[in-house]
C-alpha cells in the first residue's frame, strides 16, 4: 500500500477542519478521515472531496446507520468507527464501503473480522502498551489487518508499521491543539512532513486500499 498514515480530523469548526484537511494534503498526506463529531461533517466532507480529488476521504466516528448512509451520501471513500456493530458493517458492506470497526481485545478483532470487517482499529493501541501489544497480536492473528489508532505519534507511527500495523491513524498527536488553535499551518505542514518522512521506508508500490 502506498498511503500508510490517515489524519484524523476532529474539528470544532468547519473552516477549521477545512484548514486542517488541506494543510496535510499540501504536504502530501493522502488518506483523511472527518469525524462526525466534528461541525457540519457531512458538508465538509462533500466540500473536501470537491477540493481535494488525490485524496481519500473518509469517515469517522459513525455509530449509527443514519450516519453512515449519510456520510457514503457526502462522498465517504471509508468508514471508521469507534466499535463493533455488525450492523453497520453489513451495511457499509451492501453499499460497497470499506468499514473499519474499533476492537481491542483478540475476541473482539476475530468478531470484527468475521462479520465482515475491511480492517479492524485497534483501539486505543496506547492503552495496551503500543507497538508491543501490537506485535503479540500478529502472529495469532496474522492475516486480519490491523489499524492502531489512540495514541499514535509521529514518533512511534513507524514502530507501528514495523509491527505489522497496515496504517496508522493520527488526531491530536499530528494536529497538536495549539498548533491548530492558532492556525499555524506552517508548523503543521512541517509536522506532517516528517511524519511522512518517518514512513518513507514502508511505502510501497501500489495504491493503498483499507479495504481487501
Amino acid at each position: 500500500m502506498q498511503h500508510r498514515a490517515i489524519a484524523v480530523i476532529r474539528a470544532p469548526d468547519f473552516e477549521l477542519g477545512l484548514g486542517m484537511a488541506r494543510c496535510v494534503a499540501a504536504a502530501g498526506l493522502k488518506l483523511i478521515e472527518i469525524t462526525w463529531n466534528s461541525d457540519r461533517p457531512a458538508q465538509l466532507l462533500a466540500q473536501l472531496r470537491e477540493e481535494l480529488p488525490d485524496c481519500i476521504l473518509g469517515s469517522g466516528t459513525i455509530t449509527t446507520l443514519d450516519q453512515l448512509s449519510e456520510s457514503v451520501s457526502a462522498g465517504a471513500q471509508f468508514i471508521f468507527s469507534p466499535y463493533t456493530n455488525p450492523v453497520l458493517i453489513d451495511n457499509a458492506n451492501r453499499l460497497e464501503v470499506p468499514i473499519v470497526p474499533g476492537a481491542l481485545t483478540p475476541t473482539e478483532i476475530v468478531q470484527a473480522w468475521q462479520a465482515g470487517a475491511s480492517s479492524v482499529k485497534v483501539f486505543p493501541i496506547d492503552a495496551m502498551g503500543g507497538a508491543k501489544y501490537l506485535r503479540c497480536l500478529r502472529t495469532p492473528l496474522e492475516g486480519i489487518p490491523l489499524i492502531p489508532t489512540g495514541g499514535v505519534s509521529v514518533e512511534n507511527s513507524a514502530e507501528l508499521l514495523q509491527s505489522g500495523a497496515i496504517a496508522v491513524g493520527l488526531s491530536s498527536e499530528l494536529f497538536v491543539p495549539k498548533l491548530v488553535r492558532d492556525r499555524d499551518w506552517e508548523a503543521l505542514a512541517n509536522r506532517t512532513k516528517t511524519l511522512m518522512q518517518h514512513l518513507a521506508p514502508y511505502r510501497l508500490d501500489s495504491n493503498m486500499s483499507i479495504g481487501p
